[in-house]
């Protein structure tokens, strides 16, 4: 089998890159800043990077079946967002009554069009704890609660097993789903990280395989659908966050990293940290789903 090759990068030096997304209609990669709220689209062919600045930190999105407009997970709540315009459609704020306590995190679209979303904890000291929703529409539905950093989520390829992460448990959990319903049950351990390392965005490929971002552990791990690991990627940043397969032959893996929290004798040591890496694999994903309006 041929080597997973790092290619390229796209030099951005993010403070928190997350929540990265290949969008086969732009032949285009792109993902968030969440701490300096930008969002960023980088169109492969040409080498050309565009970015937007948002209103309010953006932790995750997906791409709509209406060109131009995204389905975002705001701090505050979840909106329909169209970048080269900055229209907004506010759709639920379901905690906002917790604004500084909890912000959204990490989010993706499901199979059936809903898109799924959580809530960490900013504030440890308001007492307070995250949840994931499910949005169907114009709705919000809590699906699980007392979270803390959400994270991990994706499904495999036939829709019916969810995988989630509460990071700081270093713990993935897959469920079995309901794809007509979103109803989750039979929660069980996927896979467990050691610490300190956490387990943070997630993507599965073709052959129903996980690739897992390993918070603070410089890799990304690929794990079998029994949960054992079956390869490991060395990333030259040490906060990798996030994960997504891409390109024609949706054979590259873009990885986002993160800079926030390194000294400065770790960042002249990790060049490459906060930057978009580009790697050739032998393996493909999926297309990503697009949120029904």
């Amino acid at each position: 089998m041929d080597p997973i090759e790092l290619i390229d990068r796209v030099e951005v030096r993010n403070t928190l890159g997350e929540g990265v997304l290949w969008d086969a209609r732009q032949n285009a990669v792109w993902w968030t800043d969440i701490l300096e709220a930008r969002l960023y689209r980088y169109q492969l062919d040409q080498r050309q990077l565009t970015s937007f600045t948002v209103h309010e930190r953006l932790c995750s999105f997906g791409f709509t079946e209406r060109d131009g407009w995204l389905i975002c997970a705001f701090e505050s709540g979840f909106a329909l967002y169209q970048p080269e315009t900055v229209e907004i459609d506010w759709i639920a704020r379901p905690e906002q009554h917790l604004a500084g306590a909890t912000r959204f995190n990490d989010g993706r679209v499901d199979r059936q069009g809903r898109f799924w979303s959580g809530t960490k904890v900013e504030d440890p000291q308001a007492g307070v704890s995250g949840s994931l929703y499910c949005l169907s529409g114009r709705t919000a539905t809590p699906v699980l609660t007392d979270l803390q950093i959400p994270n991990s989520i994706c499904w495999n390829p036939d829709g019916r097993r969810f995988y989630f992460a509460d990071s700081p448990t270093h713990t993935i959990q897959t469920y079995d789903f309901d794809p007509a319903t979103g109803a989750i049950r039979n929660g069980r351990v996927f896979a467990q990280t050691p610490a300190p390392f956490e387990p943070d965005g997630s993507t599965i490929d073709a052959e129903g395989y996980l690739w897992n971002a390993w918070w603070g552990g410089s890799r990304v791990v690929r794990y079998a659908p029994d949960g054992n690991i079956n390869i490991e990627v060395s990333t030259p940043a040490s906060q990798p966050t996030c994960v997504a397969f891409g390109g024609a032959e949706m054979n590259l893996l873009f990885v986002s990293t993160a800079t926030v929290g390194l000294s400065d004798e770790q960042l002249a040591n990790e060049p490459y940290a906060g930057n978009l890496l580009i790697y050739r694999t032998p393996h493909r994903g999926l297309p990503e789903e697009r949120f029904k309006i």
